[in-house]
């Protein structure tokens, strides 16, 4: 076999094997505490909130889930899971509370924003702000 019938065998291999891993790691459900699935969101679901969580989100999560949270910002090809699209109406159709636990703890390659930002109520900005990513 010439070497780059070889070269071209395994990088073909490397490839399929990284969008396996990849989907594999996508179908792995996140648990979210019962406590969380029935909180509701404290802050109003006004102009106000959803300019504070639209800076919020541009600064700490479009490099990963885009400007427009379908999953493609410029960080998202390097994650090892895919960071979702949040206009879906599966993303959508998920409580506040379970939105405000996943931006507050994290899991794998989404770190936890309790310390970036201390504040619960900017962090349930960002809930508000999700809210307006519906397609």
């Amino acid at each position: 076999m010439k070497p780059r019938v070889i070269i071209l065998a395994i990088a073909t291999g490397l490839i399929a094997t990284s969008f396996t891993v990849r989907s594999f790691d996508d179908k792995k459900p996140w648990s979210v505490p019962d406590n969380y699935k029935t909180m509701k969101n404290p802050v109003a679901k006004n102009a106000d909130a959803l300019i504070n969580g639209k800076e919020l989100y541009n600064q700490h999560c479009k490099s990963c889930h885009g400007t427009k949270g379908l999953g493609d910002g410029p960080k998202a090809a390097q994650l090892k899971t895919e960071p979702g699209d949040f206009a879906t109406a599966a993303f959508q159709s998920q409580p506040d509370g379970a939105l405000f636990y996943k931006t507050s703890e994290g899991r794998d390659d989404m770190p936890s924003f309790k310390k970036k930002i201390p504040d619960n109520d900017e962090r349930w900005s960002i809930v508000v702000y999700l809210r307006s990513l519906k397609k």
